[in-house]
């Protein structure tokens, strides 16, 4: 069963239950009986594999290619600056 993090609104006690995914949210804090809010955290990530690349599942030509002009746009952009 899930762990989920609760903050009171009125007087900021945060504390942790073990709740069923079926289970209603608590809405009362048990310190002060004020309203409840769940807290949401960060959820941990765990790349396993030889590695993971920006082309990895994109077929030719699909999103952040760049074209030629893309290119020569960018190098003669370049040189007027370092030019300056």
């Amino acid at each position: 069963m899930p762990t989920y993090e609760y903050r009171c609104k009125s007087c900021d006690h945060e504390f942790e239950v073990v709740q069923s995914f079926t289970d209603d949210a608590l809405t009362v804090c048990p310190e002060c009986s004020g309203p409840l809010k769940k807290v949401f955290g960060n959820v941990g990530i765990t790349f396993k594999g030889s590695g993971f690349y920006k082309t990895d599942s994109r077929s030719a030509g699909s999103f952040g290619s760049t074209s030629d002009s893309d290119r020569s746009d960018r190098k003669s952009s370049s040189s007027s600056s370092s030019d300056s």
